[in-house]
C-alpha cells in the first residue's frame, strides 16, 4: 500500500459525556485527505436528542440552546458516510471517536466499519520521548497551532497538521503498515503506555498495578497469566476499560508464583491504595468478635463486639448474625447463662425466648467458680475450632516454595522460602512471613480456596508462640 496515495478521514467529535455507552454526538468535523493533501472539510453541530451536562458545556462551550436547531445524526449520516467512504479513519485517541460514530450508525441500522489509525499511538512510535501525548501538549511541543480547543473543527485542524508530520516522518510507511495490519491491536492499546512496559510482563501468576501520569495507582488486579490478563483490559469495549486505558501511563507487576497469594495481595493492595477504577473490595466490612472478660461479680462474661473492642477476643466473624448464632450455641452447649452471654433478659435468664439451660448463677444458685469452669471450657472449645495451619503453594520460581499462614482461624500473611528449607510447621515460617492484615475479603479468599481444593496442601500445627 502506498500511504502517500491513500484516502484518509481525520475526525474529531464532541459528545454529551466521556463514556463509550449511552453517549451522543453534539458536533463533528471531518477532513478528507489524499495522502498529506486536504481534499474536503465537513463540520456541523448535531442535536444529541438528550441533554448536554453542565460540565460538558463548561469544557466545549456547546450547550442545549446551540444544538436545538441542529440536525439529528440520522439527518447527517449520509454525508458522514460519504466523507469517510474508502478512507482510513484517523483520530487522536481513535477508539473513542470511532466507536461513538459506529454506535450512532448502529442506532439507524447501518454497519459502519473502517480501518483506523490513532495519532496518539503513531506519535509515540514516530516521535518518542515526549512528556505527554495529549493533543494540546503534543501540539505545543511540536509548534502546531491549536485554536478553538475542545471544539471539533479546532481539534481536527490540529490533528491534520500532526498527521501530515507523521506521514512525512514515516517515509517508507513501515510504521503505518504495522498499525494497519489485520491482526494488529495497536489501535486498542492504551495511548500513553510504552509498549515495552507491556512486553516485559511475564506469563505467570501475580498482581498488576495500573498507574496514571503522576504514578498514582488507579487499578489493581490479579492474574494467573499477567500478560494475558492485562491485555484483556486493553481489548475490552466497556466504558470503564476505555476510560481506564486513557489514564494508564505505567504498569507495575508483582510476581506471586500462585493464584492464592495473588488474590490475597490484590485484596491487600486495594485496601491500601483504594484505586479509582476498582469497585469490588473497596467497601469496608465490619468485623465482629466473640469476646470474654470478667465482670464486677467475677463472672466470665461473653459478648459480641466490633473487632478490637477488647483484647480478649476468641473468634472473628464478618457477619454479626453468625457471631451471635455461634455464641448462642456456645451458651447452650456449656449451660451458660444467657444474661452473662449478653443476651437480652429481664432480671435473670428465665425470660430468654430460646436458651434455658442456665444452672442458676444469675440467681446465686450456682457458685461463680463452678460456672467459670464451664465458661473456660467454652473458651477452649472455640480456640479448638480455629486451628493453626499453613497452606503450601508454588513459589515464584523453581528454586523456592510459598506458604500462607493462618493462626487461630485468622489470616496472618505469606512468605517465600528456598525449596530446600524445611517449613513443616508454623514455627519454621516465623522468620519468612510477610505479615498482613486480615479482613473480610482475605477471609473469603481462604474459605473459597479450602472449599475448592480441600486440605491437600494444608499443614496443621500446634498453637504458635507469640
Amino acid at each position: 500500500m502506498n500511504f502517500k496515495e491513500q484516502y484518509y478521514s481525520v475526525v474529531d467529535i464532541e459528545t454529551t459525556g466521556n463514556r463509550m455507552s449511552n453517549n451522543r454526538m453534539t458536533e463533528i468535523c471531518i477532513v478528507r485527505m489524499m495522502g498529506a493533501e486536504v481534499v474536503e472539510k465537513y463540520t456541523t453541530l448535531i442535536d444529541p436528542e438528550s441533554l448536554i451536562p453542565d460540565f460538558i458545556t463548561g469544557l466545549t462551550g456547546i450547550d442545549n440552546e446551540m444544538v436545538a436547531a441542529a440536525p439529528i445524526f440520522a439527518d447527517v449520516a449520509q454525508e458522514i458516510e460519504r466523507m469517510t467512504r474508502d478512507c482510513i479513519f484517523v483520530a487522536h485517541n481513535v477508539n473513542f471517536d470511532y466507536n461513538i460514530i459506529r454506535n450512532e450508525f448502529k442506532r439507524i441500522g447501518f454497519d459502519f466499519k473502517l480501518k483506523k489509525l490513532c495519532t496518539v499511538r503513531l506519535s509515540r512510535e514516530l516521535i518518542p520521548g515526549m512528556n505527554s501525548y495529549s493533543l494540546g501538549k503534543l501540539c505545543n511541543s511540536l509548534g502546531i497551532s491549536l485554536e478553538n480547543r475542545h471544539r471539533a473543527e479546532g481539534d481536527t485542524d490540529a490533528t491534520v497538521t500532526l498527521f501530515q508530520k507523521l506521514l512525512e516522518i514515516d517515509q517508507d510507511g513501515t510504521k503505518f503498515a504495522k498499525f494497519l495490519k489485520g491482526n494488529s491491536k495497536e489501535g486498542t492499546f492504551p495511548p500513553h503506555l510504552d509498549r515495552n512496559v507491556f512486553n516485559d510482563l511475564p506469563d505467570a501468576p501475580g498482581v498488576y498495578l495500573f498507574k496514571n501520569q503522576a504514578r498514582k495507582v488507579i487499578y489493581v488486579g490479579k492474574a494467573i497469566s499477567l500478560k494475558k490478563r492485562v491485555l484483556s483490559h486493553f481489548y475490552s469495549k466497556t466504558s470503564k476499560s476505555y476510560l481506564m486505558c486513557q489514564e494508564i501511563h505505567h504498569i507495575e507487576h508483582i510476581p506471586t508464583g500462585n493464584e492464592l497469594v495473588a488474590l490475597l495481595q490484590e485484596a491487600d493492595l486495594i485496601r491500601h491504595y483504594y484505586p479509582k477504577f476498582n469497585s469490588a473490595q473497596k467497601k469496608p466490612r465490619a468485623a465482629y468478635q466473640i469476646l470474654h472478660y470478667k465482670n464486677q461479680l467475677g463472672i466470665i462474661q461473653f459478648a459480641v463486639g466490633l473487632v478490637k473492642s477488647y483484647d480478649y477476643s476468641i473468634v472473628t466473624h464478618y457477619d454479626r448474625a453468625r457471631a451471635v448464632e455461634q455464641l448462642e450455641q456456645l451458651c447452650a452447649d456449656f449451660n451458660l447463662c444467657p444474661r452473662y452471654c449478653s443476651f437480652k433478659t429481664q432480671t435473670d435468664c428465665s425470660s430468654h425466648y430460646k436458651l434455658n439451660s442456665c444452672k442458676g448463677v444469675c440467681k446465686k444458685e450456682e457458685l461463680v467458680s463452678l460456672y467459670n469452669i464451664r465458661a473456660k471450657q467454652a473458651i477452649e472449645s472455640l480456640h479448638n475450632q480455629n486451628p493453626n495451619y499453613i497452606i503450601k503453594q508454588p513459589g515464584r520460581n523453581a528454586e523456592e516454595t510459598c506458604f500462607v499462614m493462618v493462626k487461630e482461624g485468622e489470616y496472618q500473611g505469606y512468605g517465600f522460602v528456598d525449596q530446600y528449607a524445611s517449613i513443616g510447621s508454623m514455627e519454621d515460617c516465623k522468620d519468612y512471613i510477610d505479615r498482613k492484615t486480615a479482613n473480610y475479603h482475605t477471609n473469603q479468599i481462604i474459605r473459597s480456596y479450602l472449599k475448592k481444593y480441600g486440605e491437600q496442601n494444608v499443614v496443621y500445627d500446634q498453637p504458635l508462640a507469640s
